[in-house]
């Protein structure tokens, strides 16, 4: 038996496809598809946070650069006001990092709720439901390639 892809709640193997403790055999699974569902506003709106949380530090250095110009105030309090607003643009490094791993990942997942249906026993069943899209990526492949390996070889065509 091979095994093709295995988490807690999925595994796919050379004879069959389960998920969540129900067991589908390939022998019984005519046809795999695929659906994709709308996109979900609350991913969307996560990914805006993220964006505004990089780019709210830089922002706040640009306008307090403006509003010591603007001010006209003696060189010193100028001075002080441009330091402070580098430092506030510099706070942006250190935590940059971390919101871009947050925001890479986000990608990763997708916005999407992704569902992988079969024809098993002649009804469609859905088989797994996730919006994970890397998840569901790596489980339909593997589930194409174990119903790769299970189909009967056909002859060669004789000339």
């Amino acid at each position: 038996m091979i095994t093709y892809y295995d988490d807690r709640s999925v595994q796919v193997t050379s004879t069959a496809v389960r998920v969540d403790g129900r067991s589908y055999s390939l022998a019984e699974i005519t046809m795999v598809w695929h659906r994709r569902g709308s996109r979900s506003w609350r991913v969307l709106v996560g990914r805006g946070a993220l964006g505004a949380a990089l780019a709210g530090p830089l922002v706040a250095a640009v306008l307090g650069i403006g509003l010591a110009v603007w001010l006209h105030r003696s060189p010193t309090v100028t001075i002080a006001i441009v330091g402070a607003s580098v430092l506030v643009g510099l706070a942006v490094g250190p935590v940059a990092d971390f919101l871009f791993e947050h925001l890479d990942r986000s990608y990763a997942r997708g916005s999407r709720h992704l569902e992988i249906w079969a024809r098993w026993r002649g009804q469609p069943v859905r088989l797994l439901q996730t919006g994970d899209a890397l998840r569901f990526g790596q489980i339909y492949r593997a589930v194409q390639r174990a119903m790769e390996h299970t189909q009967p070889v056909r002859p060669a065509a004789r000339r």
